[in-house]
């Protein structure tokens, strides 16, 4: 059986959290029901987003911008890498991975509601050639992370636009 001084331990996160204003993120509400997505064929971030807005409530993704009440125009889609750091004999120890949205979104009419925005996220990777393997799937996975990231901003973005 908890004795009162368990209870208290165990509630006393939940008061603090409750007090400073902390809540959980809900769903995200937009106002608008259709939008047209800019992107490449063969974009992650473009894929990542689709999953996400498909899993919002009251908004479709369409395919042609006649039928979208507003268009995510994608300025630039890119992920890039570059040495950042070198030894003496120009061996590369520290690379820099750079994930780059630009994008801007507009109603049909062509009004703009998100004016031209750049999302930029960057990562050092210490880099051993010895573990290139290993560096390779920790590079995946944090650009993976760096687009998670980029569409989360591009969500909330979108959550405050008002039409």
């Amino acid at each position: 059986m908890p004795t009162r001084r368990t209870l208290l331990l165990g509630t006393l996160p939940a008061l603090l959290l409750a007090g400073c204003g902390f809540r959980l993120r809900g769903d995200y509400r937009f106002a608008f029901q259709t939008i047209k997505l800019g992107f490449a064929q063969r974009s992650e971030i473009g894929d990542e987003l689709r999953r996400q807005l498909a899993a919002a409530p009251d908004v479709r993704v369409v395919e042609s911008a006649k039928d979208a009440q507003v268009v995510l125009e994608v300025l630039e889609d890119r992920v890039s890498r570059s040495a950042s750091a070198s030894t003496a004999a120009g061996q590369v120890r520290e690379i820099t991975l750079r994930t780059r949205l630009r994008f801007r979104l507009l109603t049909a009419a062509g009004r703009e509601l998100i004016p031209e925005t750049e999302l930029v996220l960057s990562q050092l990777l210490s880099y051993n050639e010895t573990d290139a393997l290993g560096k390779e799937s920790e590079e995946a996975e944090l650009v993976r992370d760096m687009r998670r990231d980029i569409v989360a901003q591009v969500m909330r973005r979108l959550a405050a636009v008002e039409l």
